[in-house]
């Protein structure tokens, strides 16, 4: 059903009236449900500014609005409201994959025309929709007489918070891009955060900020100001602006999702709603799915990506994970290193990389075609050593070649420090940019959208955040950034337990991560030890979404268990429905999903360092449906910190709708289940 109503919404009040000396309240609106209200100010001086509150109380204060320019006088003062316009939408729309097959898209939506009293007499427009669960608002800088470019050099947006609480963030502009762990800080502590930052305020409410739909404009930051107060804080580029473009253009959305619990905010659709819906049509090539690779012994130093005798990307041995992922019933094989460009120093400097120019002991097409004969598929990898020009000098030759040799799906990479992409003009003139700037946001979809023309999906690694651009080019399925599988790989510095239960809560609220689960040998480089269970590892598959998901760790270490291998091969990767049955961030949290194309569902729980214990009642499952639960669980002593780590119970119980499960996680642990359902359709 589709209602759109223009004009006289009974929960939408303006007043275009002339302001006062103090600040006078000139627009309100509120979310369908009536829960969330927002006002629109002007003070004395004719600076606007914004407020949310949520069952009548404050959540976000009064909070500034407006641009500085590099070239011109900012538009933050003297303005006036010109105009409003009001609408209500009430759709649903169907997602090609993911985590939910319909979303439904309720939102008032509230669009103001600021203009200034002065010479220039600019114009400035902010559209803000409300939904029963956030508030959404972006800015438009229409083509005027006074402004036909903008050289953006930052915004004035601000979220200032009615109170205090608790924020989990991690720190923008460091060295090494977005891999930091996240930090558990006051809300008045907070330095420079990217988002997601999630916040969790002395009431209990819980916000999360993030953007949606970033596209030709650099990624927001926020900057604590003073006390509970942020700003956005755009990713600078190699000029002095952080953003060029012609006027008559729309920021990305700013994103205030809120909820009375963490889980809650996992069930939020805003931000998908706010992009555009598909532009790539029929987008049944694309195939979500798990794979193998050839990765996880060059991670930990025992393969190379480099030609010599430890390259990991031969013949023979991607051959080998070819049978190993046939057998396993895993549809594709990741190959990294295949290609010429590896050998010598590439990080940062990636500009010998060919992405049609296999190495010699690397059988391209014999390997396409061996792999075709087992029912698998190949993915391609283009790692840039951040050399991005480069790169963009190869995108159609690369991705043909790709889907020449049945590649559907590429991973790419930019593994260099955080400011230093290599960026190359057409005049020659040389730049350094930071991932999340306009012109490598541009850049990255520039990869989607030449991937798409040949039918291929990008994994994006070192990539720029998630904001929802997945609902407008589906082809764009995975993006890590997050200290995924590899940082455990390595002797020093290893995720914590919590790690995974923070990344839920936090980042997965952009969008899917690639996270690479599944080391059920709990060991890294040099015998190192992880900090989980092999529970907590099956758990991840469900815990961690992403629609490509792989099986990290070798054959070899999967031969020795078998147990919960099983559960690997069994878990899907695409899912009809999701429930966040519970959590806390960073604490522990529980999800269950039911797979696509099927009647069985899945649960995933993990915690922290803790042992947790919880109850979930199993309200998903259909009535009157009798269903195995396939239970794999933290066996007696499990311990991450022991030997015990490895020690699991795999068993089956039956259950029903409404049944109560006592879910036990040991530290560093987790439970994963599979409810299979009687004379059910089954799908792995």
């Amino acid at each position: 059903m589709t209602r759109l109503t223009a004009l006289a919404l009974p929960l939408i009040a303006l007043a275009l009236a002339p302001t006062a000396a103090r600040a006078d309240v000139v627009a309100r609106a509120a979310s369908p449900d009536g829960h969330i209200t927002l006002t629109i100010s002007l003070d004395g001086e004719g600076r606007p500014s914004y407020a949310v509150q949520r069952n009548g109380k404050p959540l976000i204060a009064d909070s500034r609005l407006g641009f500085m320019f590099t070239d011109a006088p900012k538009i933050e003062r003297n303005l006036t409201l010109a105009d409003a316009k009001q609408a209500s939408s009430d759709t649903s729309w169907t997602q090609p994959w993911g985590e939910w097959t319909r979303i439904r898209d309720h939102h008032n939506e509230l669009k103001l025309t600021f203009r200034e009293k002065g010479d220039l007499q600019r114009e400035m427009d902010v559209t803000f929709r409300l939904f029963d669960d956030g508030v959404a608002f972006r800015y438009s800088l229409p083509d005027q007489a006074n402004l036909h470019h903008a050289n953006i050099a930052e915004e004035l947006t601000q979220f200032a918070f009615a109170q205090g609480g608790t924020a989990w963030w991690k720190p923008a502009y460091e060295w090494n891009r977005e891999e930091y762990l996240y930090n558990r800080t006051p809300l008045d502590a907070v330095g420079t955060a990217q988002t997601v930052m999630t916040v969790k305020l002395a009431d209990g409410t819980h916000v999360a900020l993030h953007e949606a739909a970033l596209v030709d404009y650099a990624g927001m930051n926020l900057a604590r100001a003073e006390g509970n107060t942020f700003r956005a804080d755009l990713t600078p580029g190699a000029g002095a602006p952080k953003v060029s473009r012609d006027a008559g253009f729309s920021t990305p959305w700013r994103t205030i999702a809120v909820a009375d619990d963490a889980a809650g905010l996992y069930m939020n659709h805003m931000i998908l709603n706010l992009n555009e819906p598909n532009k790539l049509g029929d987008v049944s090539w694309i195939k979500p799915g798990k794979f193998v690779g050839v990765w996880w012994n060059m991670i930990k130093g025992e393969w190379s990506w480099a030609r010599g005798p430890k390259h990991g990307a031969t013949t023979a041995n991607v051959r080998r994970y070819i049978d190993f992922a046939a057998a396993s019933g895993i549809p594709a094989v990741l190959v990294e290193g295949w290609n010429v460009g590896w050998d010598g120093n590439w990080f940062g400097n990636g500009k010998d990389m060919n992405f049609s120019q296999p190495t010699e002991d690397f059988d391209a097409d014999g390997l396409a075609a061996y792999a075709r004969s087992k029912g698998v598929t190949l993915i391609g990898h283009h790692e840039t050593g951040g050399s991005a020009s480069h790169y963009d000098g190869q995108l159609d030759t690369a991705f043909k070649w790709a889907a020449d040799h049945g590649e559907q799906v590429v991973k790419t990479g930019y593994v260099t420090d955080a400011g230093q992409i290599e960026r190359v003009d057409a005049d020659g003139a040389k730049h350094r940019e930071w991932h999340e700037g306009q012109w490598m946001v541009n850049h990255y979809l520039r990869v989607v959208q030449t991937a798409a023309k040949y039918h291929v999906s990008i994994d994006s690694h070192e990539p720029v955040k998630d904001t929802g651009l997945r609902r407008t080019y589906p082809n764009w399925v995975a993006r890590e950034g997050g200290r995924g599988m590899e940082y455990n790989a390595w002797v020093g510095g290893k995720n914590p337990p919590e790690h995974e239960a923070n990344l839920v809560f936090t980042q997965l609220l952009g969008g899917p991560m690639d996270f690479t689960p599944g080391v059920l040998s709990l060991s890294g480089s040099e015998g190192s030890t992880i900090h989980s269970t092999i529970a907590k590892q099956l758990a991840l598959y469900v815990v961690l979404y992403s629609p490509v998901v792989m099986a990290a760790d070798t054959p070899e270490n999967y031969a020795r268990y078998p147990g919960p291998f099983q559960f690997i091969k069994d878990v899907p990767t695409d899912w009809s429905d999701t429930r966040a049955l519970n959590g806390e961030v960073g604490d522990y949290v529980t999800i269950a999903r039911k797979a696509k194309g099927s009647d069985d569902w899945y649960l995933g729980a993990v915690g922290d360092e803790q042992a947790r214990s919880s109850k979930v009642t199993l309200d998903f499952l259909d009535a009157g449906r009798s269903y195995t639960a396939e239970i794999y669980r933290d066996g007696p002593g499990a311990d991450y910190r022991t030997e015990a780590r490895h020690a699991i119970v795999i068993e089956k119980k039956q259950v029903k709708k409404g049944d109560v499960l006592s879910l036990d996680l040991a530290p560093g642990g987790g439970q994963a289940i599979r409810f299979v359902a009687s004379g059910g359709k089954r799908k792995r």
